[in-house]
């Protein structure tokens, strides 16, 4: 059986010197139901991955974000399929967005983000980050 691989992206969004971290709710996998990430999705057909970190956060929080450079891109084997993950930095104007999919949010400084229980993919690009 071959494993499902999935590309999505990731917005590590900061504003005032603080980064946007979204709680998952319940999900058919326990190994990430409830666990921290940061928001995205899989990146669609025809679409690069800026476009995909643009639509992800307008679809899943109706929130506009600048997106800037790539920050880092790991690769993870969860048991059930394999992601690549790209994470992207982004700035937005304002800290207010409507949660449509996660169970909760929270706006963290940098040296803070390692105190959270992050989906693991999102762990491995956490410890990539430099400690501000």
């Amino acid at each position: 059986m071959t494993r499902k691989h999935y590309n999505v992206v990731a917005a590590v969004v900061e504003v005032d010197g603080k980064v946007l971290c979204m709680q998952r709710g319940e999900s058919r996998y326990d190994y990430t139901s409830h666990h921290w990430e940061f928001p995205g999705g899989k990146i669609e057909p025809g679409e690069t991955p800026e476009q995909a970190v643009h639509r992800e956060l307008l679809e899943e929080m109706d929130y506009e974000v600048e997106v800037h450079e790539l920050l880092a891109t790991v690769t993870h084997d969860y048991p059930d399929f394999t992601i690549t993950l790209a994470a992207y930095r982004c700035t937005a104007t304002t800290t207010a967005f409507t949660m449509r999919e996660h169970a909760a949010s929270r706006w963290l400084p940098w040296a803070q983000l390692p105190s959270l229980e992050w989906c693991a993919a999102d762990e491995r690009l956490v410890a990539l980050f430099p400690k501000r």
